[in-house]
C-alpha cells in the first residue's frame, strides 16, 4: 500500500489519506452493478431521507466479515456494528472493488514469489505474514485449524497441517505449515490462485496477508 514505507507517521497518513481519496473517486466514475458483479459484491441503492439523492451501498466480505462501503460519500463501516474502520482496511477494501476483474479461478496456486514485479516486497512479506505464523504455530501447527475457523477457514490438503481463507469473496488465501525435525525447523507458506492479481495490487497482497497472519496468531493466544 502506498506510503508503507515511509518512517514519519504523519507523512504515511497523508499518503494513506491521499490513496483513499483517490481510490474513492475511481469507484465513483465505475459502473457499481459491474463492479459488484466482478467483485461477488452485494449493492443496494436507496434515496437519502435527508437530501433525498441516490446513495449506494454495496456491501463487502472481508475476512470473514461484512462491510458496508456508502456511496458517494465513501463511508466504510462494519455491517454488523456499524464500528469505525481502520482507514488501511478501507483502502483495501476500495481497492478490491476498483481492481477485481471477475476472473473464475484457475484453482492453481502460486506463492508471493512468484507473483510479477514482487522482489521489493519479498522479505516484508516474509517477516510480517509468514514469520509470525510460524513463531506461533510453527510446534504446535494443529493450532492453525481453531484459529483459520475463527476466521471463517477450512481445512486444505497441502503440507502437514493447512487451511484456505477468504480475505475477500474471490481472494482465497492458503496457509500451509510443515513440522519441523532434528534436520530441518518448521516452515510455512501462503499461496493464492494464480488469478490474485485480478483482485489486489502486490502491495495489498503483502498487506492483507500480514493482517491475516496477526489476527490468526491473536485468535489462539499462548495457553
Amino acid at each position: 500500500m502506498a506510503g508503507q514505507h515511509l518512517s514519519s507517521p504523519s507523512v504515511r497518513d497523508e499518503s494513506y489519506e491521499l490513496a483513499y481519496r483517490l481510490a474513492l473517486e475511481q469507484l465513483l466514475h465505475m459502473d457499481v452493478a459491474e463492479v459488484c458483479r466482478k467483485a461477488g459484491a452485494q449493492y443496494v441503492i436507496s434515496s437519502s431521507e435527508t437530501t433525498k439523492q441516490p446513495v449506494t451501498r454495496m456491501v463487502v466480505q472481508y475476512v470473514n466479515q461484512p462491510y458496508v462501503v456508502t456511496l458517494p460519500d465513501g463511508e466504510i463501516s462494519l455491517q454488523e456494528s456499524g464500528g469505525e474502520v481502520p482507514l488501511r482496511d478501507k483502502i483495501l477494501i476500495l481497492h478490491y472493488l476498483t481492481t477485481a476483474k471477475g476472473s473464475p479461478a484457475t484453482n492453481r496456486l502460486i506463492t508471493f514469489g512468484q507473483l510479477s514485479g514482487c522482489a521489493s516486497y519479498f522479505q516484508v512479506f516474509q517477516q510480517l505474514a509468514v514469520v509470525p505464523l510460524l513463531n506461533r504455530f510453527g510446534d504446535e501447527p494443529e493450532l492453525l485449524l481453531e484459529a483459520a475457523a475463527k476466521l471463517g477457514g477450512q481445512r486444505a490438503n497441502y503440507g502437514d497441517v493447512s487451511v484456505i481463507i477468504n480475505a475477500f469473496t474471490r481472494v482465497p488465501v492458503t496457509v500451509a505449515l510443515w513440522r519441523g525435525d532434528d534436520e530441518f525447523p518448521p516452515r510455512g507458506s501462503i499461496m493464492f490462485d494464480s488469478t490474485v492479481v485480478d483482485y489486489l495490487p502486490t502491495e495489498d497482497i503483502r498487506e492483507v496477508c500480514a493482517i491475516m497472519a496477526r489476527q490468526l496468531v491473536k485468535s489462539v493466544p499462548p495457553s
